[in-house]
């Protein structure tokens, strides 16, 4: 770390330290504020209205975004993701307890950390499992097996790049589901083409969280059709597809970029290190466990069948979680499912199943099977640590009376200013999502205020969904503490900061295009024709762009 990075963390710890000094150890309580919902009184530790038991007695602010702020600041400016979310945690802890020490620290103990704990405990399990059988299929050899058969059959890098987009688009179920698995199965194939991990872990998360909302069978349409009305969810998330810009116009992004075979910004230099120098780091820690050996047996098959298996068994978990061996059709299943239940149940299903075929097959031994348990949970600690600090902090923007206060803000919008509504609910899904580092959340939030302020069949409240969802997908793609993010750097075995750094000019030149779409969308309402318009857009972009690469390196170092 350099000298101006530990001066800013100094500076901020001390000021810290300062805010707890000056705290009174009283254990005292955040001033009441009056609830949101019937305007009577409560604690805000409490988290309920002494009246009607509501969650609107928190104090409604734009302080609920200042912690999440502070962390991705230092994040940004630290390149030191842990002390960074911990600093926010505690400044939002700080700010929820009215500076009360005691205060500050039942926060962050309970409602932040612990809670955080409890509430993804699924995810952590999924992780772990799927951690374990990545490190079975590589020492069974299937992951060198496939390698073998991608250098023969997968002859260029944009072959390798369209090849891990294709297969991110068909694993349109779930996001983490995706980060991970695309990963496992596509890193072999990306190192021997020389796509630096940063490249890997940008398409990776640029097809993860975009085609889950895009597609009607996934947790996210599941979810998104549980904030809408009773009986018009999945309605109005099909409805709204076509003018999800941002989901879409990415895709397009990646398929154009690829093919124009250049880079701009650090992406860049991560990629000509990656093509001249076989450096598919550049920076960062070497976020992958060291290969000790594998099975001169592996085959193809040894990667492809647990993967199967592992796909087969989540999905199958995900619907019967949603009840669809009760009577509840696919549809309805997976919209009552929940991934935290789902991922766990499926994955030991396919992890029981690995090291049974594996031990049969004789490419691995029993004991090396138990072996790979502790690698599995060792090789999935950095994510499983900034997921749980992510989710404290999401937790004190919870606190801290987020929801409220967007619900205020976008509720006082003019009626004069109706066409520019999709384009300004994009912008505040955008930041929202980037502060709390969470599309569900997001989307939570403002799909109930998008369909109250238009009327059933008002064209603009597909519109605004639309940039609702696209909006909060954007966010969380820039986010550094965007659990999607997350699993997207544990996926491409990527060091996390370089995975933010590299994929947020890219996120930011999608997001901007899709801002201006969205203005035409209010006027246009034709998804016809916008949509064409950012497509030639974005490839006017890219041309000029790899123009202006071209004149400042030379056509050769593009």
């Amino acid at each position: 770390m350099t000298k101006t990075k530990k001066i800013v963390l100094a500076v901020v710890a001390v000021a810290i330290v300062a805010l707890l000094a000056f705290a009174s150890v009283d254990g005292g309580h955040l001033a009441t504020a009056p609830c949101v919902d019937c305007g009577g009184a409560g604690l805000v530790e409490e988290a309920a209205c002494e009246t009607c038991g509501g969650e609107g007695n928190v104090t409604a602010s734009w302080w609920a975004l200042v912690p999440p702020v502070i962390a991705i600041g230092l994040a940004l400016i630290t390149k030191e993701v842990y002390s960074s979310l911990f600093i926010g945690i505690v400044a939002g802890a700080i700010l929820g307890s009215d500076f009360s020490f005691t205060g500050t620290m039942d926060l962050i103990t309970g409602n932040a950390l612990i809670d955080a704990v409890s509430g993804t405990a699924g995810i952590f399990i999924f992780l772990v499992v799927l951690g374990v059988i990545v490190a079975l299929i590589n020492k069974s050899g299937g992951s060198a097996a496939f390698g073998a058969w991608a250098e023969k059959h997968i002859k260029s890098r944009v072959g390798a790049m369209l090849a891990t987009f294709v297969l991110g688009v068909l694993i349109f179920i779930d996001d983490y589901f995706n980060c991970l698995t695309v990963g496992s199965v596509m890193r072999p194939v990306t190192d021997s083409k020389k796509v630096s991990r940063a490249k890997l872990s940008y398409l990776i998360d640029a097809t993860a969280a975009p085609i889950c909302m895009i597609a009607p069978i996934s947790s996210w349409a599941a979810a998104v059709a549980s904030y809408a009305p009773e009986g018009q969810g999945l309605s109005l998330f099909i409805r709204a597809i076509p003018y999800n810009f941002y989901s879409l116009l990415t895709l397009v992004f990646i398929i154009v970029l690829s093919l124009m075979k250049f880079d701009y910004g650090p992406m860049r230099i991560h990629e000509v290190n990656a093509k001249l120098k076989g450096d598919l780091y550049t920076s960062g820690d070497k976020a992958e466990v060291a290969d000790e050996g594998h099975s001169a047996k592996g085959k193809v098959i040894d990667l492809i069948l647990p993967i199967i298996v592992l796909i087969v068994a989540c999905v199958f978990a995900l619907v019967y979680n949603g009840g669809i061996l009760d009577g509840s059709n696919f549809i309805d299943a997976f919209s009552n499912t929940d991934a935290t239940v789902g991922l766990p149940w499926g994955s030991l299903i396919a992890l029981v199943f690995a090291i049974a075929y594996f031990c049969i097959r004789k490419v691995v031994t029993f004991k090396e099977a138990m072996e790979a348990i502790p690698k599995g949970f060792i090789a999935m600690v950095p994510a499983i640590l900034i997921l749980t600090f992510a989710t404290a902090l999401k937790n004190m923007t919870g606190v801290l009376g987020a929801k409220p206060f967007v619900n205020d803000v976008m509720s006082n919008v003019p009626d004069s200013l109706a066409s520019f509504i999709p384009a300004i609910v994009f912008l505040v899904a955008c930041f929202i999502s980037f502060a709390t580092g969470t599309s569900w959340g997001t989307f939570g939030i403002l799909i109930p205020i998008v369909i109250t302020i238009f009327d059933v069949g008002d064209p603009l409240q597909i519109v605004a969904m639309s940039a609702c969802l696209a909006g909060s997908v954007c966010g969380d793609h820039c986010s550094p503490i965007s659990d999607t993010t997350i699993m997207s750097s544990a996926g491409g075995q990527c060091n996390h900061l370089n995975h933010v750094s590299t994929q947020l000019p890219y996120a930011i030149t999608v997001a901007v295009i899709s801002f201006v779409m969205y203005i035409l969308a209010g006027f246009i309402q034709s998804a016809a024709i916008v949509l064409p318009i950012g497509a030639v857009v974005i490839v006017a972009f890219l041309f000029i762009m790899k123009g202006i690469m071209a004149k400042k390196y030379g056509k050769d170092n593009i």
